[in-house]
């Protein structure tokens, strides 16, 4: 009888630390995947602001998801409605464009500041706020 109560006591410790074990794997190597994949999808976006006359009325604003080096040019395309001649010049989005004779185009800033290319040249990363505003050019 004590032989017995002996196996049961190992037996029951034995399993008892396989299944400590087995818990532990699985939720400590999933959950941090899982964070690390979340954490990746969240920092694979920008934020994209559409705005008119120097920010005054906000026509649209997004989050989106991107893939590396994507440009300015490409987000644009897949997430809004818009015009741009041969050029590449984007000359409406979201149905906003100047009228005859109208001194006003559309500009874009990347987290704050002038883009000194076009959109077709601005590679985007993880991140980056863009904003287009509909404005003056004089």
């Amino acid at each position: 009888m004590k032989q017995l109560l002996q196996l049961f006591l190992v037996s029951f410790f034995v399993l008892g630390g396989l299944a400590a074990c087995g818990q532990s794997t699985e939720g400590g190597s999933n959950g941090d995947a899982d964070n690390q994949s979340t954490q990746e999808e969240q920092e694979q976006q920008v934020e994209v602001k559409i705005t008119k006359n120097n920010g005054e009325e906000v026509i649209s604003e997004k989050e989106v998801e991107i893939e590396d080096g994507m440009t300015v040019m490409e987000v644009m395309e897949a997430n809004f409605n818009l015009e741009a001649g041969n050029d590449g010049f984007i000359t409406a989005i979201e149905g906003v464009s100047p009228e005859d004779g109208e001194k006003k185009a559309w500009f874009y800033t990347v987290n704050g500041e002038e883009a000194m290319v076009g959109a077709k040249d601005y590679k985007l990363e993880a991140g980056d706020s863009v904003t287009f505003d509909f404005h003056s050019w004089e």
